[in-house]
């Protein structure tokens, strides 16, 4: 067994002189050399804004390279051959898959998340300057538990207009995802896991959900904790979000808080996030890709890519990468703050390809600052 000599100990465990923990979006393997990484354009706009994605990387020369694979949400499962692939290069990119509503057909993420266990998701939902919101000062990590509860897919007709759907919550599932979000706020220096539940109702599920957060909780003495039944959590998001820091949730609650705290802090146009597992991880737009079918924008090239671009800022962290994922995010936030090239959900009128090459040529200003 390979023993760490104390000082590396140190350094990995301890903060840095300047009080601040590198920061880790998700367990990083890896050795920093170039890598391939799985591509899934998707449906609807997701061509446009994962090629949006492949152009910039480009333009960086970035020490990254795609392997692409056409996956459609209509589709009964993934291809075997995608799947292998994922596991192979143990990271994907993609753009946003179309769920069918309704009709048995079963939605191609939950089973991408569920074949990988891809049981966290990620989604960092914080104000951009230059972009104006309705409250400031928010920064919120919701952390979702991503294989369990009401999606766990069971579901059957009792007898003809009764339909039984099963929500299943088990304290290892609850357990690691607890650990993953405490272990989060501690590698980011974050201040505060808040637990979101529905345990006076449901007491056995959400209660089982409670107490691995409470036990987990106990291990992370500088870290504040607190819980919040969801109904009032989503109150309390309208109306002072800046009070939440990492927020930690299971399945059907963090799809809900996730797009509230978007929807606040500037919308899903701009919202990176993930989902990791402790071998793969998947980075996609973190809130809801609500206009993945919008057919307009795909027509008129309108569609906003700075969402994804920001989702491969943080696989390029993912992928030990920290230099192109600072110049790549800076070179984004630089665009949105000066406001002359916005897609229209942000305000504006530009093409996709505008905003692709105003980031680009903020690119060449980052590297000569």
């Amino acid at each position: 067994m390979m023993r760490r000599s104390p000082s590396l100990l140190r350094r990995i465990l301890l903060p840095r002189a300047d009080g601040r923990r590198s920061v880790t979006y998700m367990p990083r393997p890896g050795d920093g050399s170039p890598r391939i990484v799985t591509l899934i354009p998707g449906d609807g706009i997701g061509p446009l804004v994962t090629g949006a994605v492949q152009q910039i990387m480009e333009a960086m020369h970035a020490p990254v390279f795609f392997e692409t694979f056409e996956v459609h949400g209509d589709m009964p499962a993934f291809p075997p051959e995608v799947i292998e692939s994922i596991r192979r290069n143990k990271v994907c990119l993609k753009g946003g898959l179309f769920t069918p509503v309704g009709g048995g057909v079963s939605s191609l993420n939950m089973h991408l998340r569920k074949e990988l266990d891809l049981y966290a998701s990620l989604v960092h939902c914080c104000n951009h300057p230059g972009l104006p919101t309705r409250h400031e000062n928010v920064d919120i990590v919701v952390i979702r538990e991503n294989t369990e509860g009401e999606y766990s897919g069971l579901e059957h007709e009792v007898v003809p207009g009764v339909v039984e759907s099963l929500k299943v919550i088990t304290k290892f599932c609850s357990e690691r995802i607890a650990q993953y979000a405490f272990e989060y706020a501690y590698l980011n220096n974050r201040k505060k896991v808040t637990a979101v539940h529905k345990a006076n109702i449901m007491k056995l599920a959400d209660g089982l959900f409670l107490e691995s957060c409470r036990e987990v909780a106990t291990k992370y003495p500088g870290i504040k904790y607190n819980e919040i039944i969801v109904d009032n959590c989503c109150m309390q998001l309208v109306s002072k979000p800046e009070q939440f820091d990492v927020m930690v949730t299971p399945n059907l609650y963090g799809n809900l808080v996730a797009n509230t705290a978007a929807g606040i802090a500037g919308g899903s146009g701009v919202m990176p996030g993930g989902n990791v597992g402790k071998e793969h991880a998947v980075f996609e737009q973190g809130a809801t890709a609500g206009n993945v079918g919008n057919q307009k924008l795909v027509e008129q090239k309108k569609a906003n890519p700075v969402a994804l671009l920001l989702s491969s800022a943080m696989m390029l962290r993912h992928l030990r990468f920290p230099s192109f994922a600072d110049r790549l995010e800076t070179a984004v936030k630089r665009v949105i703050s000066e406001g002359e090239r916005r897609t229209k959900d942000l305000g504006g009128s530009s093409t996709t390809q505008e905003v692709v090459d105003a980031v680009i040529a903020k690119l060449d200003w980052v590297s000569h600052r």
